[in-house]
C-alpha cells in the first residue's frame, strides 16, 4: 500500500480510497460442519413493554403486516404505534440510515394505517447517531421524530421535538459466534467483546454463554455509550492485559476506533453475516506519522477554516465556540463554514485559507484526509496545531465520550 506522504499532487486528484491502516488480514471461515462448530439459530425472547395495550400487540392485521419486515429485524413497530397513539401527533418523521432505507416506505405505511398519523421519510444521508436530525423534522412539523438503527448518543431531552429511537436489534446464529469463540481460544484467556448498537442485546447473551470458559471476559464501556457499544469516533481504553479483542459486527470502520484507542491489542472480528472469524490488523504507526505531519503543517498557516458540520447533529457549537477562542488568543485569522459534507473540491474553492479544521466526523480527517489539498484537522488536531495540546501517543478515540479531551463534544458539560 502506497503511503499517503509519497502520493504525487497527481494521485491525489485521482479518487481516493480511504485510508485504513490494514496491513494483512488472515481469514478462517468455519462453516456448520467443519471443525466442531455446530449450527444452531438462537432466538432470544422478544421484550416487549408491558405499558403497550393488548389491542395493539394482538392486532391480528398489525402483525400480518409486520410479517411482511425481516424477522430477524426488531423494528419495535408495536411500540412506535402506541408511541404515536399516546402522544396523539399528527405528523411523524422517519429517519433511517443507508442500509434500512429499503424498509421505509412498509414502516411509513404500516404506522399510517394503524397510528393514524401522516408520516415524512427523510431521505438525507444518515451515518450515525451524530446525525439525528431533529432540527429539520421539527421544521417540517413533525411532532415525532423516530430515528432507526442507532443509539441515544443526543439525549432526547436536547432535541427540539419529541425522540423515539429505535435501535433495530438484529438477531443472527449466536450459538455459531459462541461456539467460534470456544474453538479459536483456549478456556481461561482474558477477553474482550464489544458491538455496535444492533448487536448489544446478543453481546451480553453470548457473555453469559462463555463466561464459564472465559471467567475474565468483560465488556468494555466508553458512556454515554450503551455498555459494549463501540463508535467510529468513540471507544473505551481497555486494560493491557487482555488476550485478545472480539468485535461482533460487519465491516471494519467501528472496529478501527477501538484498534486505534488500543493499539497493543490483538483484535478479531466475527461477521455475522458471513459467519467469517478473522483477525484484524490496523498500521497505528502509519496513521500516527501522516495525521502528525499534516498536524504540523497546520501550524504554520496563516488564515484556518473551521468548518461546523451541518449533517443532523454533527457540528458541535460547544467545540466551535471553544476553537474560536482558542485563535483570538494566540491571534489567528478565520472564517467559520457550514457545510453538510465535505468535499476536497468545495474546499479548494476557498483559495485563501491555508489549514481547515473540521467539526463533523473526527474519522473523516483520519481516513480521508490526505486527499484534501490543505490540510483537513480533527478537533484533537486542531488543539495540537494550536498549541493547546500536546500530540498523544495514543490517539484519543474520545468524541463523545463523557470523560473527553477539550476536544470533544460533552467535556465539562456539566460545568457552568
Amino acid at each position: 500500500e502506497t503511503k499517503a506522504e509519497a502520493q504525487s499532487e497527481a494521485e491525489v486528484k485521482k479518487r481516493p480510497k480511504r485510508f485504513v491502516g490494514t496491513k494483512k488480514s488472515v481469514t478462517t471461515e468455519y462453516d456448520a460442519d467443519g471443525k466442531a462448530i455446530t449450527k444452531k439459530t438462537f432466538r432470544a425472547t422478544p421484550k416487549v413493554s408491558h405499558q403497550i395495550p393488548d389491542d395493539i400487540l394482538t392486532n391480528a392485521d398489525l402483525n400480518r403486516a409486520i410479517a411482511i419486515l425481516p424477522s430477524n429485524y426488531n423494528f419495535e413497530i408495536h411500540k412506535t404505534v402506541h408511541r404515536i397513539r399516546s402522544l396523539g401527533v399528527k405528523k411523524v418523521a422517519l429517519q433511517f440510515p443507508e442500509g434500512l432505507l429499503a424498509y421505509s416506505c412498509t414502516i411509513s405505511d404500516i404506522l399510517e394505517r394503524f397510528a393514524g398519523a401522516e408520516t415524512i421519510i427523510m431521505g438525507d444521508v444518515t451515518y450515525g447517531a451524530c446525525c439525528i436530525d431533529d432540527f429539520t423534522s421539527t421544521a417540517l412539523g413533525a411532532d415525532l421524530l423516530v430515528h432507526y438503527g442507532h443509539s441515544c448518543l443526543v439525549p432526547i431531552s436536547d432535541c427540539k421535538s419529541n425522540v423515539l429511537y429505535v435501535f433495530v436489534d438484529i438477531k443472527f446464529d449466536l450459538e455459531h459466534f459462541v461456539q467460534t469463540v470456544k474453538f479459536n481460544f483456549e478456556p481461561g484467556k482474558k477477553l474482550i467483546i464489544v458491538s455496535t448498537i444492533q448487536f448489544a442485546a446478543s453481546l451480553h447473551a453470548a457473555k453469559m454463554m462463555l463466561i464459564g470458559d472465559f471467567p475474565n471476559i468483560s465488556v468494555p464501556q466508553a458512556k454515554p455509550l450503551s455498555p459494549g457499544e463501540i463508535l467510529g469516533c468513540t471507544s473505551p481504553q481497555v486494560q493491557s492485559d487482555v488476550d485478545a479483542l472480539i468485535y461482533l459486527g460487519d465491516g471494519r470502520f467501528h472496529l478501527e476506533s477501538i484498534m486505534i484507542s488500543n493499539p497493543e491489542l490483538e483484535a478479531y472480528r466475527y461477521d455475522p453475516y458471513s459467519k467469517v472469524f478473522s483477525r484484524e490488523k490496523y498500521d497505528t504507526p502509519q496513521m500516527h506519522a501522516i495525521r502528525r505531519k499534516v498536524t504540523e503543517q497546520a501550524k504554520s498557516a496563516k488564515k484556518f477554516g473551521i468548518i461546523l458540520g451541518t449533517l443532523g447533529r454533527q457540528g458541535s457549537p460547544k467545540i466551535l465556540q471553544h476553537l474560536e477562542e482558542r485563535m483570538k488568543q494566540i491571534n489567528k485569522e478565520y472564517v467559520v463554514v457550514l457545510l453538510s459534507e465535505i468535499f476536497p473540491s468545495k474546499l479548494d474553492l476557498f483559495q485563501d485559507v491555508d489549514a481547515w479544521i473540521q467539526i463533523a466526523c473526527p474519522r473523516l480527517s483520519i481516513d480521508w484526509g490526505y486527499a484534501f489539498t490543505k490540510p483537513l484537522l480533527n478537533p484533537y488536531e486542531a488543539e495540537v496545531a494550536l498549541d493547546a495540546s500536546e500530540w498523544k501517543d495514543v490517539y484519543p478515540m474520545d468524541f463523545y465520550a463523557k470523560d473527553g479531551g477539550p476536544w470533544t463534544v460533552y467535556h465539562n458539560k456539566d460545568k457552568k
